[in-house]
């Protein structure tokens, strides 16, 4: 699929919503951590999922401004909280009125980011939550220790696309892509980052078992490409059996 990495796709639309990937930054080649961001549109209500740090404020600014008002962002989820993630989190709440979700275990750390008031502020409980909107559902689904202890997933009921934030990242070396094609020589820039950052091969099952419940037409990772038709079940049935973290900490040890 030919797809221009720094502009915006619609991955979903129906006349009351839509599903869209915001693009890549330029210059994350230089070593920046290249990152995904994703805005949803409900009835004409924004979402942003994961949109990022300080560095990508005003390329995310650019390109949600191009199908919806900022005024009208309505909620912003952060999976975790890395600064890749979340450290613009200030900048989001001084430029729109959204409340930002995001799990309770971080809502204290906010402050480091700038935050002072947290009238705002919606933590997600460790069992996660939804979110009703018209004709669809954001159900925030429990993704903890992989990576982080508090971490979660999206998963839209319209479009049936699964924001993964971390889980499913790549980092690519040279050939860059939008959507897997090759599952196979995909896995090569991706297993170093699961093996590395996920904590084990029990909460990778636990997380697959959970997020195996719905019907999943695509998974949007944070970082690298995005899984759809056939490799959504290969990438699940590929975590499931993974060992990571723990599962070979002697080997993490002497690399």
């Amino acid at each position: 699929m030919n797809i221009d990495k720094n502009k915006a796709y619609i991955l979903y639309e129906s006349d009351k919503h839509k599903f869209i990937w915001l693009g890549w930054s330029e210059g994350y080649e230089e070593g920046i951590v290249q990152t995904n961001q994703y805005l949803i549109i409900n009835n004409n209500r924004g979402i942003l999922l994961d949109p990022g740090g300080v560095h990508l404020f005003s390329k995310v600014v650019s390109e949600v401004t191009k199908y919806i008002d900022l005024d009208k962002i309505e909620f912003i989820f952060y999976s975790h909280q890395d600064p890749d993630v979340s450290s613009g989190i200030s900048l989001w709440l001084g430029l729109t009125k959204a409340k930002i979700y995001v799990s309770d275990l971080w809502i204290r750390f906010l402050p480091h980011f700038g935050v002072v008031n947290f009238d705002r502020i919606v933590g997600i409980p460790s069992g996660g939550m939804s979110l009703s909107l018209l004709n669809s559902e954001l159900v925030f689904i429990p993704a903890h220790f992989l990576h982080s202890t508090g971490n979660f997933s999206c998963y839209d009921t319209a479009s049936k696309i699964l924001f993964s934030g971390d889980i499913g990242a790549a980092v690519f070396q040279k050939d860059t892509y939008v959507f897997v094609d090759d599952f196979n020589e995909h896995l090569k820039i991706m297993e170093p980052f699961h093996k590395r950052y996920m904590a084990s091969n029990i909460v990778c099952k636990k997380w697959v078992s959970l997020v195996s419940k719905y019907d999943i037409k695509m998974i949007a990772p944070q970082h690298g490409a995005i899984f759809d038709k056939e490799n959504v079940k290969k990438f699940l049935n590929w975590l499931s059996e993974l060992k990571c973290g723990v599962d070979i900490i002697d080997q993490i040890y002497k690399a």
